[in-house]
């Protein structure tokens, strides 16, 4: 039986994702600020069991600590692998940062940065003594490899899980069965974060024509099919050798 965590997964990637790791072999535990009860049904029909949390990464802060709490009786050796997927994110306003206030410059480092770095803690702390294969998944972007005007919250925050990540690797390296842990870029999706985008005001996003051009010209994924592809990248034997990576590049 496989171990699933899937941060945000009510919708989207994370709801996509969910659906895709659903089987018979798997066990999964999604955490969003909306549970979709016909993702319940959808993953029981292929055989998976499912949990949902309803939680809020902004404004729950012991979500980290709920998880830890969970994972602690659990027998490890009852499990052929865990898996962590930090999957929720949060774009915030577009444009320079000073039209964003406090409360939503910290929301988005909280969702993006914050919460994975805390429930990965939480993470392999409770499964330390497990000795099936431990995974971690930070859902990047390459936003935070590659600037883009108005988005400084958003990639300040994926710049930061990409770096987490690399030194995460590095102190888990060091440990007899250290978790492999990979902050993956999936390509463009089709989301409700590209509609947002879309509905921006160009004055403050210069490269809104970009965005609209991927739309009209059809180029964004599906949630299924990068989904699809994110699977696949975390099957592979070699996943964790390179800690930042692009699933387009995989």
């Amino acid at each position: 039986m496989h171990l699933v965590i899937i941060t945000g997964a009510s919708r989207g990637l994370g709801r996509a994702l969910a659906v895709e790791l659903s089987s018979a072999e798997h066990s999964l535990l999604t955490i969003a600020r909306h549970p979709d009860p016909t993702l319940g049904t959808e993953a029981a029909a292929r055989g998976a069991t499912i949990e949902q949390w309803a939680l809020d990464v902004v404004r729950d802060v012991g979500v980290a600590a709920r998880l830890e709490a969970w994972l602690h009786p659990k027998d490890g050796h009852g499990y052929d692998s865990a898996t962590l997927i930090n999957n929720a994110g949060l774009l915030g306003t577009v444009g320079p940062v000073e039209n964003m206030d406090s409360d939503e410059l910290a929301a988005v480092l909280r969702v993006n940065l914050e919460a994975p770095m805390a429930l990965t803690g939480a993470f392999l702390r409770a499964t330390a003594a497990w000795s099936c294969p431990r995974k971690v998944l930070n859902i990047s972007c390459g936003a935070g490899r590659n600037p883009i005007a108005g988005w400084a919250a958003y990639c300040a925050s994926k710049a930061g899980l990409d770096h987490f990540s690399r030194v995460t690797a590095l102190d888990e390296a060091r440990k007899p069965n250290g978790a492999r842990i990979v902050s993956l870029a999936p390509g463009v999706i089709e989301t409700a974060m590209q509609s947002q985008l879309r509905a921006s005001d160009e004055s403050g996003f210069p490269d809104k024509q970009r965005f609209l051009d991927l739309h009209a010209n059809a180029q964004l994924a599906t949630p299924e099919g990068a989904a699809q592809k994110i699977a696949a990248f975390l099957a592979r034997p070699d996943f964790g050798t390179n800690p930042v990576a692009d699933v387009r590049n995989a």
